[in-house]
């Protein structure tokens, strides 16, 4: 990782403020939310936010206010950087580029923007912070005091405030939480967040903050109105964006996804908030989860598109990923990289170079269930369901008839598992849902026994989300 893990919020850390919802947004979709503004002040203002990236290397609009020749706002580079943007109405425009790289897509960013150009020190008028701590550029520039931004600003022709570039057609790929913009106040992040005195996590409080003209509070808590200013002004205007778009991964109960920086010499896609995946050539493919356990018991739901011929679920050792770039996983030994996966087309589990009957072939209609089992005598199981009928007649709630992983090595002797999945030159996707969000259907709305995750079939008795909360009371 680029920068030190405490200044990643993995939303593992008990807090006394849960934050319920956030709200996806996919550049596939066009999705984007954004208002109109009246006349407030453009010298001084803060906007602060948290995200969780679900694509890299991407131009990401985080906030936008306003475009004039130039925009005024922040956003990733392609070079996965941090920038900040101030422009006026002369284009003129400043721009600062951060040091550090943000490529952690199994963790949440707490991002604030504090702009003043009032002040008399030039290095005071602008200033970012990532997680409460200030960010440092590599390139920068010297604003003009008082200057005039294009926040809380009047423009006609484009939109004042957005979550994306839409003019431009560049739409952002993130999870978005906790939204304050304060037009007219200047805020240090310590209004919006704290360290945790145990961990030194960065983590999120109830904001006590003002407004002003411009201002609102987005919470993502209404899921018929996701644009929805909860300090009681006027609403965002949606833009591609359902109520399936809300998601329960937060700040403070991370969820699961696939993981992007399993790219295979960038021949994967990933899409609707990193849940979705397809390779786009090559023979085998295989990625893992953004997680990892190394003990406890864990549960997923998966389905293939209808484009999809070939492919395999299952699970895989993190620390050897990378082995699988045109493999399918139980392809190597367990001496080279331990993991297993079922079959579509036969219903085998394959693992440690070969492969064993286990249950029936299924197609893409079929939601498949995998509950992964880690005792803490260092053997694994795994349990397979088609339509919440569990093959082989296992049964994971009671522990029998499950598929071992291990075959005379000690699981715990191989560091970190999670779920992972490979497809076979396929046009289609593997759609997941880890429990936090997903694009597949839901009718039942089940959760696990901590209340946690929302699943189409209720997971065995004993057997959990993969997400934050649960993996630091069971995960090892």
């Amino acid at each position: 990782m680029e920068t030190n893990q405490r200044h990643f919020n993995r939303g593992s850390v008990p807090t006394g403020y849960d934050i319920d919802n956030s709200l996806k947004l996919e550049s596939d979709n066009s999705e984007t939310l954004y208002k109109a503004n009246a006349n407030g002040n453009r010298r001084t203002w803060t906007t602060s936010m948290w995200i969780k990236r679900t694509e890299l290397s991407t131009v990401d609009y985080l906030i936008l206010h306003g475009v004039y020749g130039y925009p005024t706002g922040i956003r990733f580079n392609t070079d996965n950087e941090l920038e900040l943007l101030l422009s006026d109405l002369t284009s003129t425009e400043y721009k600062w580029v951060s040091n550090a790289r943000f490529r952690d897509t199994s963790a949440w960013y707490h991002i604030v923007c504090r702009v003043d150009t009032t002040q008399g020190t030039a290095t005071n008028r602008q200033k970012v912070y990532v997680n409460g701590e200030e960010i440092t550029w590599s390139s920068s520039a010297t604003i003009a005091q008082n200057f005039d931004t294009l926040a809380n600003y009047v423009q006609a022709v484009y939109d004042e405030v957005q979550f994306s570039y839409k003019e431009a057609s560049q739409y952002s790929n993130m999870y978005l939480a906790e939204v304050h913009h304060c037009d007219g106040y200047s805020y240090a992040p310590t209004e919006f967040g704290e360290f945790d005195e145990d961990s030194g996590i960065w983590t999120p409080i109830e904001a006590d903050v003002s407004y002003g003209t411009n201002g609102f509070y987005l919470d993502f808590k209404d899921s018929s109105d996701l644009g929805n200013d909860a300090n009681g002004g006027t609403d965002l205007t949606l833009s591609n964006i359902a109520a399936a778009d809300q998601s329960t991964d937060t700040p403070t109960n991370n969820f699961c996804t696939w993981n992007p920086l399993v790219t295979n010499a960038g021949v994967f896609t990933y899409t609707e908030g990193a849940t979705k995946w397809k390779p786009s050539s090559g023979n085998w493919q295989t990625t893992t989860a953004s997680m990892g356990f190394t003990k406890g018991k864990w549960y997923a739901e998966f389905k293939m598109d209808g484009d999809v011929t070939s492919a395999m679920v299952g699970v895989q050792q993190l620390e050897n990923d990378t082995t699988y770039d045109g493999y399918y996983l139980g392809y190597h030994a367990d001496t080279t990289s331990m993991g297993m996966g079922y079959y579509n087309a036969d219903g085998d589990v394959y693992r440690n170079g070969g492969n064993t009957a286990y249950g029936a072939s299924f197609p893409s209609s079929v939601l498949v269930g995998v509950a992964l089992e880690f005792k803490d005598d260092g053997t694994a199981n795994m349990y397979v369901a088609k339509d919440n009928v569990w093959q082989n007649s296992g049964d994971p709630a009671n522990g029998t008839n499950g598929f071992a992983l291990n075959s005379g090595n000690a699981v715990d002797d191989f560091g970190f598992f999670s779920f992972a999945s490979s497809l076979y030159q396929n046009p289609g996707y593997w759609q997941a849902n880890f429990g936090g969000y997903t694009t597949l259907s839901i009718s039942s709305a089940a959760s696990d026994a901590n209340g946690y995750g929302t699943f189409e079939y209720a997971p065995p008795t004993g057997f959990y989300a993969l997400c934050t909360k649960n993996l630091s009371e069971f995960g090892g």
